[in-house]
């Protein structure tokens, strides 16, 4: 055999690329790379965007400019796993930028990414898609599209991993999650509040702190909490408490025991287990203000419930408050008077504060610096004072009324709201509404009422009527200007707004001067317009309404066209005319300056010997303390008009200037009349001889058939022109119709103290109603039922006609 030949290598095939190592340095280049078919230069090229992503916020933007985000959100699903871990990398760097946040979410990766979080794939892969989707989730749309691909059961499970980032990524994304109440729910079924009690105890505070937030937003829900109770979440829960290493952490852990505290079930639960003696003694724990402070807002939340109150007084927390007001801390004084607000919806609790003396250091924080001290102390007095006259006396002996109206004038608007709800309560004592009114809170309350606050109006409109209980204080508010801003309000859409509008309205218009007011501003039609209004009509607008015309019934005779017997007439009473329902009502200044029209004239009652203003009665008021004090001259123009009625210019020039002239012939028949009448001891001859008095004084007797012979509008017209007005004193009307007959007879019965009513019908119909006793009593004190008549004051003067009989209903129709 011969020697063997050495063999020759192989020629390498032609299609055969030599491996090269590439090196760059351009961000670029390295984009270009993610399209590579090699997973090699994927992975490297992943590799180093992810490290270049790292170095800040600017690379980031840098990356995205270049085309980066679309081939790494392609790459995540690569089927090499090297390359879906560098990818993952990469994406989660940048994820954190709102702009590579959006365009992933044009570029829907969210299912992606989702997919990735299986047991099965590896551990770095669910670190940074957990990163991912924390990031994602921050943005609402993201978030639902998140929750509709099932990622919470996913995210729950990787709770147990023992990769600390991806139970922190974890963690963070379920909080960002369970901000929804569909992601609370479905986190409870899927038992996730069991493995967020088990990282309580993780050796990671990012991690426990992430949890507690957690936990503290699911148990917002009753639901929840009662899922946390069951997974023993209320015992770990003051273990954490208990436990000096977590001390860091206290002041979130308070927050969620706030919210577990809020069933009473728990609360029992948590009392028997010794956590109240817990949450107490970080109250009472000196040095750790914002320990303290939570646990203090955590009993404030907690004495929302009725059954929390009594548990939490029984244990004294009411002594371990009042201790915390001396504490030099604006949040520890604030939390604690909140929960002062709380515990006082407990009524033995109000006395309790009381008792400790706690009511003067409170109404001393009205004067704090701090506008959150100032706006809780208001708080705290407003619970105090609810119902609870000696809490208001109380907070009076504190000099509260000056710091508690100067909150009104300078304060917040929560600042005002709840102190005016302290002066409403402290006004129901009328000693201490007059320190109020002292202190000008009539003025200062005007302002508010041009808020926009839905529930500071509110509160100042009840402040208003609970103040507005005399003619002084109304008369104040009046000229401050409060009024057309508090009928404003009647055209709020807002319930609670009008409703209390309405009732300030009612309060206000118990005075002839403020009711005149309210109708010059409109009010009489808004209220007519409320009432009409099945939506808007509530409790107090028709005793708004009501009452304005009680105190105005001049408006209530022309718009309802009927006067009872309780409705006396007065000096400055005057009839218009028939007004439509929601039609304004003219004052009598802007009636007296019209031309003279073809209108009925405007019919005036003024039998006071002395001059009345036109404008209002408080004005009267005015004009007469004027008059006195220009002594004689006033007098003696009365006195020369009483002595020569024929100077109708005279009486003209003072109308001109805002005065009435004096009824002389009115006046003529009231002292007639109580002279022949009074004496009269028969209710029946006494409306008898008055009917036959008003009768002649107004042309005498007119059968049915001679009426038109009466003239009596011609008559009238006369009087307009000689007068040059359209208002007439009813005592120069001589020759009268129904309407002017029985408005005399009801204005003489009123001042001479008889009882009728005055009824408007139509076609210058009107009449009298009056009740009459008929026969004797059939027992010593049991009197027959008086009858209803209606007078004839036209063709049989006297005639008393039984009401509903055919007489009766012939003289009210024509």
């Amino acid at each position: 055999m011969g020697k063997k030949a050495k063999k020759e290598a192989e020629t390498p095939s032609k299609d055969e690329f030599d491996p090269l190592s590439i090196e760059s340095k351009r961000a670029d280049t390295v984009v270009l790379m993610l399209n590579s078919p090699e997973e090699v230069v994927l992975a490297k090229a992943c590799g180093a965007i992810c490290k270049f992503a790292e170095k800040g916020e600017e690379n980031r933007i840098t990356l995205m400019g270049l085309g980066a985000v679309e081939p790494l959100s392609r790459l995540i699903s690569h089927e090499d796993q090297s390359v879906r871990r560098n990818a993952f990398m990469a994406l989660g760097n940048m994820a954190s930028n709102g702009d590579v946040k959006k365009l992933l979410k044009k570029l829907d990766v969210i299912p992606s990414i989702i997919a990735r979080l299986s047991p099965e794939e590896d551990v770095v892969i669910h670190e940074f898609a957990t990163q991912c989707l924390a990031s994602l989730a921050l943005d609402f749309t993201c978030k639902v599209q998140i929750f509709d691909s099932d990622a919470l059961g996913p995210l729950i499970h990787l709770l147990s991993s023992n990769d600390p980032d991806v139970v922190k990524n974890s963690v963070e994304c379920i909080y960002n999650l369970v901000q929804d109440v569909p992601s609370r729910v479905a986190l409870c079924e899927l038992n996730g509040i069991s493995l967020l009690l088990g990282q309580l105890r993780s050796e990671f505070p990012v991690i426990q702190e992430l949890v507690l937030r957690t936990l503290e937003r699911i148990t917002a829900d009753k639901e929840a909490r009662v899922a946390f109770r069951e997974e023993q979440g209320l015992e770990k829960l003051l273990e954490f408490l208990t436990t000096k290493e977590y001390s860091d952490l206290h002041v979130e852990a308070l927050q969620l025991v706030s919210n577990c505290l809020e069933d009473a079930e728990a609360m029992q639960h948590f009392q028997e287990t010794g956590g109240l003696q817990t949450l107490l003694k970080f109250v009472m724990t000196p040095g750790l203000p914002e320990v303290q402070s939570n646990a203090v807002k955590a009993i404030a939340k907690v004495a929302q419930s009725y059954e929390n109150r009594k548990i939490l007084h029984e244990q004294d927390v009411e002594k371990s408050l009042m201790t915390l007001l001396a504490v030099e801390n604006n949040r520890m004084r604030s939390a604690t008077c909140q929960a002062v607000a709380a515990m006082s919806k407990n009524l033995t609790s109000k006395d309790t504060f009381r008792l400790l003396d706690g009511i003067k250091p409170i109404v001393q924080l009205l004067r704090s610096e701090s506008a959150e001290v100032r706006e809780s102390a208001a708080q705290a007095l407003s619970s105090l004072t609810s119902g609870n006259q000696l809490n208001a006396y109380a907070v009076s002996e504190a000099e509260g009324e000056e710091a508690l109206v100067q909150q009104i004038q300078e304060g917040s608007a929560r600042e005002v709201a709840f102190a005016a709800s302290v002066l409403t309560n402290m006004a129901a004592q009328e000693a201490l509404r007059r320190n109020i009114l002292s202190h000008g809170a009539m003025q200062t309350l005007v302002g508010p009422l041009q808020s926009k606050d839905t529930h500071l109006l509110v509160c100042v409109i009840q402040a208003v009527a609970a103040l507005a209980c005399d003619a002084e204080s109304r008369t104040e508010f009046m000229t401050a200007g409060g009024l057309p801003h508090l009928l404003k309000l009647l055209h709020s859409y807002n319930t609670e707004v009008c409703r209390n509008a309405c009732w300030a309205v009612s309060v206000c218009a118990n005075d002839e001067s403020t009711a005149s007011e309210l109708c010059k501003f409109g009010a009489l039609e808004v209220l007519q317009d409320i009432n009409s209004s099945t939506n808007r009509r509530n409790r107090f607008s028709g005793i708004a309404l009501q009452k304005l015309l009680d105190n105005n019934l001049s408006a209530k005779y022309s718009l309802t066209g009927l006067l009872s017997s309780t409705d006396v007439i007065t000096d400055g009473f005057y009839d218009p005319g028939k007004a439509q329902s929601g039609q304004r009502v003219l004052d009598l200044v802007n009636l007296s300056k019209q031309v003279i029209n073809q209108r009925r004239p405007v019919v005036l009652v003024n039998g006071k010997p002395q001059d009345l203003r036109l404008d209002s009665p408080s004005e009267s008021r005015a004009t007469s303390a004027q008059s006195n004090k220009s002594g004689s001259r006033a007098s003696s123009k009365a006195k020369h008009r009483d002595e020569d009625e024929s100077k109708p210019q005279q009486d003209k020039e003072v109308e001109r200037q805002g005065l009435l002239p004096w009824d002389s012939a009115l006046c003529s028949l009231i002292a007639e009349a109580t002279k022949s009448i009074l004496p009269l001891q028969e209710e029946r001859e006494q409306h008898k001889a008055l009917a036959i008095l008003v009768s002649g004084a107004m042309g005498g007797p007119v059968s049915a058939e001679r009426q038109h012979e009466l003239l009596w509008e011609l008559h009238l017209s006369e009087l307009k022109h000689e007068e040059q007005s359209n208002v007439i004193l009813i005592g120069k009307i001589e020759k009268g119709t129904y309407c002017h007959r029985a408005l005399l007879f009801k204005a003489l019965s009123d001042k001479i103290g008889l009882c009728s009513s005055l009824v408007r019908g139509d076609y210058n119909r009107a009449w009298n109603e009056v009740l009459i006793t008929d026969g004797t009593p059939k027992s010593p004190g049991c009197y027959p039922q008086p009858c209803k008549y209606v007078v004839d004051l036209m063709h049989s003067p006297g005639e008393l006609m039984r009401s509903n009989s055919p007489a009766a209903v012939k003289y009210q129709c024509i």
